[in-house]
């Protein structure tokens, strides 16, 4: 038994409660089993029980073995001086000032049974083998609440970047572009190129592809060392010569292009972006005023500049192939960058409409291809659009990796359909 597990237990009342009564006999009712405690204190609190014929209201205490009690120095605490019953598993001590209840033989042997199996199973998702049975009404508002996971988490991140720039929208929207430009590989490495290069710098070469690119390949380290052709010459020496006028950091991160198909290399990406840049100053005003998504998508119908069309890496020759933003990296972009950016503008300017917007574009975009969202295919669990593909990403990553089973709506519709309160 694990405490998460009793708690869950209790939560959801997932045990026998006929003829109720605590250790020294007191006949027990529970009227609320109260709210879940994430703070310090009780587990549980606000609930109500009647015990022995009283009625009382205070907190729940929940433990594996009774004298946990001891053990956790309640007895000391005067956060559990209002706790008005303890809920064990087992009973190894008795608690004379406190009703104890045990619930070792009140709970079903099949919900611990699939509980125990889920957590020592390394397929995909611990419940795959039982997904065909989750009620279907399970999904749609559980897909949502994993949707606001995911969008409010990474409106956190962007917070942290607001906070570190003074509240500069502009400059935190060019960070977070940065980073999501890179990814999945080089978010990281992509995120401190961008931290680099101011957006007011930027600004001064509009326009100017050429040193744009000059900067963004320099400040990635791309253009160290001695080249043979002219162009990487150039580049070299228009970023050695502006390196210095503006004085820029130098910055030490290493870039990967392992197991990566070449049109996603960061050489190309870098220089996409640099034609993003110079094709579109405004964009962040862009994003905040679009009303379909179709209007952002039309920003980044861009291609890397001539040099690029037979190269992937400097110096490295390959069969021409003009470096577009393809259709699939534009969605990507539009789902990992632009939304979460709007959806976080709505958050702190306090712009519900900005947030709906993010979100029904995400509702008319299709979903996104992954090794992740192939497996949720192959469990039986399909996408109809990206705002579903977001939902299925969190929650493998937020419930299913660390077997978060019991936070999880699919979970515990599951354990709920084993007879939770029949013991056998």
């Amino acid at each position: 038994m694990r405490e998460e597990l009793l708690q869950f237990i209790w939560r959801y009342q997932y045990f026998d409660q006929h003829e109720l009564v605590t250790e020294t006999g007191e006949k027990v009712e529970v009227l609320s089993p109260g709210r879940l405690n994430t703070n310090q204190g009780p587990d549980f609190l606000d609930a109500q029980a009647r015990i022995g014929g009283v009625w009382l209201a205070g907190s729940i205490e929940l433990h594996i073995v009774a004298s946990d009690w001891i053990r956790h120095a309640h007895d000391a605490d005067v956060h559990y001086r209002n706790v008005i019953l303890h809920v064990v598993w087992e009973n190894d001590w008795a608690t004379p000032a406190i009703p104890t209840l045990v619930l070792r033989h009140r709970v079903a042997g099949s919900l611990l049974g699939q509980y125990g199996k889920w957590m020592k199973n390394d397929s995909f998702v611990p419940c795959e083998r039982q997904l065909s049975r989750v009620d279907i009404g399970v999904w749609p508002g559980w897909n949502r609440q994993l949707l606001l996971q995911r969008l409010r988490r990474r409106t956190e991140v962007i917070g942290t970047f607001l906070d570190q720039n003074r509240q500069h929208w502009e400059e935190t929207a060019w960070w977070w572009l940065a980073r999501s430009f890179g990814l999945p590989v080089n978010s990281t490495a992509f995120e401190v190129i961008g931290r680099s290069l101011p957006l007011r710098l930027l600004a001064r070469h509009r326009g100017e592809v050429f040193l744009l690119e000059a900067l963004l390949l320099g400040q990635a380290g791309m253009l160290e060392g001695a080249f043979q052709s002219a162009y990487p010459r150039l580049l070299q020496k228009e970023f050695l010569h502006l390196r210095t006028v503006y004085r820029l950091p130098e910055i030490r991160i290493p870039l990967s292009f392992h197991r990566m198909r070449p049109g996603h290399f960061p050489s190309i990406r870098l220089a996409q972006l640099a034609v993003f840049l110079s094709a579109h100053p405004t964009w962040f005003a862009q994003l905040r005023e679009a009303e379909e998504s179709r209007h952002l998508l039309s920003l980044m119908a861009i291609v890397a500049s001539k040099y690029w069309d037979y190269h992937y890496r400097l110096e490295v020759p390959s069969l021409r192939k003009p470096k577009r933003l393809g259709t699939v990296l534009q969605n990507s972009l539009l789902i990992n960058a632009f939304i979460p950016l709007l959806f976080a503008y709505g958050h702190y300017r306090g712009e519900c409409r900005a947030q709906e917007r993010a979100i029904r574009w995400l509702e008319g975009l299709p979903p996104e291809t992954s090794a992740v969202l192939r497996g949720w295919s192959g469990s039986g669990v399909t996408c109809k659009s990206a705002a579903d593909s977001q939902a299925l990403l969190q929650l493998k990553k937020e419930y299913c990796e660390p077997k978060k089973c019991l936070d999880c709506a699919v979970g515990q519709d599951l354990l709920a359909g084993k007879d939770p309160v029949r013991p056998e």
